[in-house]
């Protein structure tokens, strides 16, 4: 399977996510691409995952979705305010979508720069 459909078929990605993605690919050869992309797939997040643990987050553990995206910071803030009294948590649910996607970005640098450097 070549690249360009692995990007089409990453469980839950946006438009936004995949033309990323192809931006950062462009002018790669195919094995590069495929190399980026199988790092790329482990590292990133789904949106519904986050979703469910920012749920989760009302009834366990409040701040366990920003621990999953690596803002241990936050999710310490989150667990001792209790989710900023719900608001943060609600907020949260709210932007789940653009939460994940500034995480995957993050990621998709990430896994260039080591694939590529």
């Amino acid at each position: 399977m070549n690249s360009e459909n692995t990007i089409l078929l990453l469980p839950y990605s946006t438009a936004e996510e995949r033309n990323m993605i192809q931006m950062l690919l462009e002018g790669k050869t195919e094995e590069e691409k495929n190399k980026f992309l199988t790092s790329y797939i482990i590292t990133r997040k789904d949106p519904q995952q986050i979703l469910i643990f920012t749920l989760l987050g009302f009834l366990l553990f409040a701040g366990i979705q920003r621990f999953i995206i690596d803002e241990i910071l936050m999710g310490i803030l989150y667990f001792i305010t209790f989710g900023f009294c719900g608001i943060g948590t609600i907020i949260d649910a709210i932007r789940y979508k653009e939460i994940t996607f500034e995480y995957n970005r993050k990621m998709a640098r990430m896994v260039y720069n080591t694939v590529f450097s």
